[in-house]
């Protein structure tokens, strides 16, 4: 089939604050595992995540924007996390490439602090050089 832009006027183009989502989630049936709320965990941290894929947000903030309880965000939050899609350290979320093995990732985004307890900022950014380097 021979494919030609259905909008020619309305392509896209790669803005300045750019993310991607890799293939690989649909090609190798990864979404097939993840719920609804999971999935839309996901696409929120791909989308909002740096070059080294990283953000931070509030589960309340992220609660508010997901339509999501507490509950449904942690667990969204345990799945990325077991199937090595995201590490997290309370309050910083890394989405992690595809490639790596998720008992590593995993092993990685349980060390530290518990989802309520606080976290030393500096302690979090020296765990993130660590893993990185």
């Amino acid at each position: 089939m021979h494919k030609h832009p259905l909008s020619p006027t309305q392509l896209r183009r790669v803005p300045s604050q750019f993310s991607w989502v890799d293939q690989r989630l649909v090609r190798e049936h990864v979404l097939d595992q993840l719920s609804h709320e999971a999935c839309a965990l996901s696409l929120f941290l791909i989308t909002v995540a740096d070059a080294q894929g990283l953000s931070f947000y509030a589960d309340r903030s992220l609660c508010q924007r997901l339509s999501m309880t507490r509950e449904g965000l942690h667990q969204a939050r345990q799945t990325l996390i077991q199937l090595g899609l995201v590490a997290y350290q309370h309050p910083l979320y890394q989405v992690l490439a595809l490639d790596t093995d998720p008992i590593e990732a995993t092993k990685s985004a349980s060390t530290g602090a518990a989802d309520d307890e606080p976290a030393d900022i500096k302690a979090v950014f020296a765990r993130i050089w660590e893993v990185l380097s």
